[in-house]
């Protein structure tokens, strides 16, 4: 796991369970696109990592351009795709994929080491992946440029770690403006 310190650079946060992929530059959205992530037998990591290769035209179904993750459990990206009816949805075998107009505009911005967030989100699950406690979700908290889960806590009245463990969250020092937060009742 890429350990990042908070920062109000570029970064990438992918939202599994609304399929999103939002863009931010200081701490502010600069984009949201939709994608296509990892169906329930090969699910998309969740974690904090870096984009560590660009490719121009990686070839057949990977669409027009290729983002490459540190994921060291496989060989994962955001990537375009030759197939772009599947965008949207729980399809792949892990990677992120986008419309290929996307991801060429993400592919100009995105930059070698930025910071990339696959969370679980919020919003309608997949089945599997449904809270068990059903207190769990009813209160979100959507984070501000300058919050910690700390002061999300204390906000809410709630331990640190029952907020961290709700939400999968593996490193508890990268949360980024715009991500919600399960606050566990």
């Amino acid at each position: 796991m890429v350990k990042m310190a908070r920062s109000f650079g570029s970064q990438i946060t992918v939202n599994l369970a609304t399929r999103r992929l939002t863009y931010f530059e200081g701490g502010h959205t600069v984009n949201n696109y939709p994608v296509g992530v990892g169906k329930a037998s090969t699910p998309t990591p969740t974690g904090s990592y870096i984009i560590v290769v660009k490719i121009v035209h990686p070839g057949g179904m990977l669409g027009t351009r290729w983002l490459g993750l540190s994921i060291p459990t496989g060989n994962y990206g955001i990537h375009g795709t030759n197939n772009p009816s599947s965008i949207g949805g729980y399809v792949s075998n892990g990677c992120i994929r986008m419309y290929n107009r996307d991801v060429e505009e993400l592919f100009t911005r995105a930059q070698i080491n930025m910071p990339v967030e696959i969370i679980p989100g919020t919003g309608v699950l997949k089945p599997e992946s449904a809270p068990s406690n059903p207190q769990v979700g009813k209160r979100t908290h959507v984070v501000q440029v300058g919050d910690s889960l700390w002061a999300i806590a204390r906000k809410y009245s709630v331990d640190l770690n029952q907020i961290i463990q709700v939400n999968n969250i593996t490193n508890p020092n990268v949360i980024f403006p715009g991500q919600t937060i399960i606050i566990p009742g």
